[in-house]
């Protein structure tokens, strides 16, 4: 266990950045997951900058690797793209 004060603030702070952390990245994964299950075009679409948008932002908090974001909006533009 941590004997300073500022260890043990330091531990409460990590845990609840942890916390946000996991949620915005299972958020993220569950959106990614629904646009690919889409088969409507217009659906896809509108839902694609948003998707974008929120893999931006764990890229730019350092949640992912900001090639894994791109290759990720990449291969889901494909797919809204192939979409009949």
């Amino acid at each position: 266990m941590a004997n300073h004060k500022s260890s043990i603030k330091r531990i409460r702070s990590n845990e609840a950045k942890r916390v946000l952390n996991k949620y915005q990245h299972k958020t993220a994964r569950n959106a990614v997951r629904k646009l690919r299950g889409l088969e409507n075009k217009s659906e896809a679409s509108a839902l694609l900058p948003v998707v974008a948008g929120m893999l931006d932002k764990l890229a730019k908090r350092n949640i992912i690797h900001k090639n894994k974001a791109s290759n990720l909006k990449s291969g889901l533009q494909v797919h809204v793209n192939a979409l009949a």
